[in-house]
């Protein structure tokens, strides 16, 4: 991905996250898909794996923006995969909105 693609997806990602919460239903599949997917590799509690613990103790310093870009493009050379063709940047945020207070069970 090229430099200027990442800063208009980060500016995206920006305006879409103070848009509409997805419906309810959608809501629990992407619990589910992170509690299930995302589990895999940061542990099925989100306190860490192959990948970081995703907590709200250990998100706190990082910008929302930037983790609901890796969501949705993913981390190029490490296995941290883009879910793109799972979920919207808006729903990329709202996962990380959830993720910095509280998850969902």
């Amino acid at each position: 991905m090229s430099p200027s693609n990442f800063i208009f997806g980060l500016f995206f990602l920006s305006t879409v996250a103070i848009a509409a919460e997805p419906e309810v239903a959608r809501q629990k599949e992407l619990v589910h898909l992170v509690r299930q997917d995302c589990g895999s590799c940061h542990g099925m509690t989100l306190k860490g794996g192959l990948g970081p613990a995703l907590l709200p103790e250990t998100l706190r310093d990082k910008p929302a923006e930037g983790l609901a870009a890796t969501i949705y493009y993913g981390r190029p050379g490490t296995p941290m995969p883009p879910w793109k063709a799972f979920l919207s940047e808006a729903e990329a945020a709202w996962i990380v909105d959830k993720l910095m207070t509280e998850f969902p069970e």
